[in-house]
């Protein structure tokens, strides 16, 4: 019986697994929502070196986010802002900032509301591997997790 009710205990932790993650007080788990997201290419957007300007490219992009958050209205999000390795950690951590921000205000502009959209800096911690231009360039990137509100 003590082997059943782990098993079952087991079984529920799992199934619980797919509704939202722990920016947002759940699991650290995926909804199919949020997986849907990922997938559709609309999560990542890229920055020039040493800058938080938005290009023509990441428009497009983020075009694309705020309509399917339009679309998708139980969602929030997360806005992460990333750099490459070059730099101070102190330097980074602002432009990583200052990258995030500038993803959540062009998603404002379009309508999305700012009390879904949260952002946080992981500066350079979390840069491709490699000193090459191409991991560079990979690590320099705005990326939006979102997530079903509760």
């Amino acid at each position: 019986m003590k082997k059943f009710l782990s098993l079952l205990c087991a079984v529920v932790l799992l199934s619980g697994c797919s509704t939202t993650s722990s920016w947002f007080g759940g699991s650290d788990c995926q909804s199919k929502l949020a997986r849907e997201f990922s997938d559709s290419g609309y999560d990542i957007v890229y920055f020039a070196f040493d800058s938080s300007a938005l290009s023509s490219e990441a428009v497009a992009t983020l075009d694309n986010q705020a309509a399917w958050l339009k679309k998708n209205s139980n969602v929030k999000a997360v806005i992460q802002g990333y750099c490459d390795k070059r730099g101070t950690a102190e330097y980074n951590l602002a432009l990583g900032e200052r990258r995030a921000e500038a993803v959540k205000q062009y998603l404002v502009s379009q309508g999305i509301s700012e009390d879904r959209l949260a952002t946080v800096s992981y500066g350079k911690e979390y840069a491709y591997p490699g000193d090459t231009e191409e991991a560079y360039a990979k690590s320099r990137r705005g990326v939006t997790v979102v997530e079903l509100s509760k």
